[in-house]
C-alpha cells in the first residue's frame, strides 16, 4: 500500500499524519471490500505501507489517474477544513494493497515523505 501525501500545502506533523491515516484506512476497506485476494495476501504478509509525497495537487490527481487506469484500489482524501486548510481540499491518496509491481506503476517514482 501506498499513502501519498501534499507537501505543498504545509500542513503540520500532526495533520500530515491524521491525512495519511484517513487514506489508509479508508483504502484499506475498499480493498477488503473487493475480495480479490491482494488484500488477505498483504495482511498475512505484514501490511506494508510506504508514505510518500507529492509537491502539487496536479501530481496528487495524476497519482489517482494512474490507480483508475489500472484498476487498483484507491481513495482521494478531501479535507472537510476544520482545521488547518480550506474546506474541500484534496490532501492525500491511498493506493493498494494490490502486486508490489503494479503499486510501482503508480507511485514508484515518488520519494519518501
Amino acid at each position: 500500500m501506498s499513502i501519498v501525501v501534499r507537501e505543498d500545502l504545509n500542513m503540520s506533523t500532526g495533520k500530515i499524519v491524521a491525512q495519511a491515516c484517513h487514506a489508509c484506512l479508508e483504502v484499506h476497506e475498499k480493498a477488503k471490500k473487493r475480495k480479490d485476494g491482494y488484500w488477505k495476501a498483504w495482511r498475512n504478509e505484514g501490511a506494508k505501507k510506504v508514505i510518500l509525497k507529492v509537491d502539487s495537487l496536479e501530481r496528487l490527481l495524476e497519482i489517482e489517474k494512474r490507480a483508475k487506469r489500472l484498476r487498483l484500489p484507491y481513495v482521494l482524501i478531501v479535507d472537510r477544513g476544520l482545521t488547518e486548510i480550506p474546506p474541500n481540499t484534496p490532501t492525500a491518496i491511498g493506493v493498494g494493497p494490490s502486486r508490489s509491481e503494479l503499486i510501482d506503476k503508480v507511485t514508484g517514482d515518488l520519494p519518501l515523505l
